[in-house]
């Protein structure tokens, strides 16, 4: 009796523990460890945070007004308004808010970690400029693998300072400026990175995606395609400061959503991103959900490998010309797609049919 029980109590929980496909959505276990619950309620929060938070705090500043709590909004309004240089000239990191372990959770989810196994160091009296690719609907691979203080990179080479380059109007958004501020963003205009590579110190790493918030329109399950062809502003910014430069590529970033590729909703989403949205793209994507795997806004749970490839050397120039610009600016290019094509065969599904495009 008691073995038949037992038997009857092992069967349940495995059932309990496999996915449910039902009218054609596959539904989560029920039988689910703690720890991945927690690791999906950090990627979900962030996510939203992320995506949702610059128009959600925007929203509920027009709800305060009308309340007896008005008055905070023309205060924080000031606030931001008086602040509003701070993304450009270091930003402002909080250590306690980098070492939330909620950060660990997020990085992992995916779960992710970073190849830097070319055999190069890093010199802590120098800053350099990490040239991120893909971007993705959101650059979870620079933000996991080279920012997050909880990251294998940064207990590697835990003598440098490192700083997300974001889109200005994300350091401006108020409650989420706040928090990107303290994580270590930092604005993308030229004017910042010139401040930030320019730390006569050294140990400061910058990591930007040249692509820039256009390329996650490109982001599709299993491809490859990045923005780089007339991005030259990054290489004009390393050679006045001297920062090597230093190719990134994300295995695995574009896998996290599927989106709709349309002619005609694109340009509707290019008008959007340039006269309303602030240059945030506005892409239709799909992901999962809390409880299912077939839909919703949360990434989907695939693994993300981050490679930082050898830094390209620059010489420092005062005023570079375009004929110096282009030629290193190819230098990086030719490094960039080497890069790819030495990694893809080992995280890439199918290498020999994968090939990098560049636009």
């Amino acid at each position: 009796m008691n073995l038949h029980f037992g038997k009857v109590l092992s069967t349940c929980s495995s059932l309990l523990c496999l996915s449910m496909k039902v009218l054609g959505i596959e539904f989560a276990p029920l039988m689910v460890p703690m720890h991945r619950r927690y690791e999906t309620l950090a990627v979900a929060s962030w996510f939203f945070l992320a995506a949702f938070g610059g128009l959600t705090s925007l929203l509920v500043s027009l709800y305060l007004l009308f309340t007896r709590l008005w008055w905070l909004v023309p205060l924080y309004t000031t606030w931001t308004y008086l602040d509003r240089h701070v993304g450009e000239s270091g930003g402002r990191t909080n250590v306690w808010v980098q070492n939330w372990r909620w950060w660990n959770h997020l990085k992992n989810y995916f779960p992710v970690e970073t190849d830097y196994s070319q055999g190069f160091s890093l010199d802590p009296t120098r800053n350099y400029l990490f040239c991120c690719f893909p971007h993705g609907i959101i650059p979870v691979g620079p933000f996991t693998t080279l920012a997050n203080t909880w990251s294998e990179f940064r207990k590697s080479y835990p003598e440098f300072t490192v700083k997300l380059a974001v889109l200005q109007a994300l350091v401006l958004l108020p409650i989420v400026r706040e928090l990107g501020l303290a994580y270590g963003a930092i604005s993308c205009s030229i004017k910042s990175l010139n401040y930030e590579l320019s730390r006569p110190e050294g140990g400061h790493i910058v990591n930007l995606m040249p692509g820039g918030a256009v390329e996650a329109y490109n982001s599709q399950p299993g491809k490859y395609k990045f923005v780089v062809k007339k991005r030259k502003g990054f290489v004009k910014v390393a050679l006045k400061n001297g920062s090597p430069l230093v190719p990134v590529i994300s295995f695995g970033e574009t896998d996290l959503f599927r989106q709709i590729d349309n002619r005609v909703l694109r340009n509707v989403q290019e008008f959007l991103r340039k006269y309303f949205f602030l240059g945030l793209p506005p892409v239709v994507f799909m992901g999962r959900g809390f409880f299912q795997y077939s839909f919703g806004m949360i990434p989907r749970r695939k693994p993300i490998t981050t490679v930082v490839g050898t830094p390209i050397e620059v010489t420092k120039l005062e005023n570079p010309t375009n004929e110096q610009v282009e030629e290193l600016h190819d230098k990086f290019v030719q490094a960039l797609v080497a890069l790819f094509d030495e990694y893809k065969y080992k995280y890439v599904e199918n290498p020999e049919d994968q090939h990098l495009e560049l636009q």
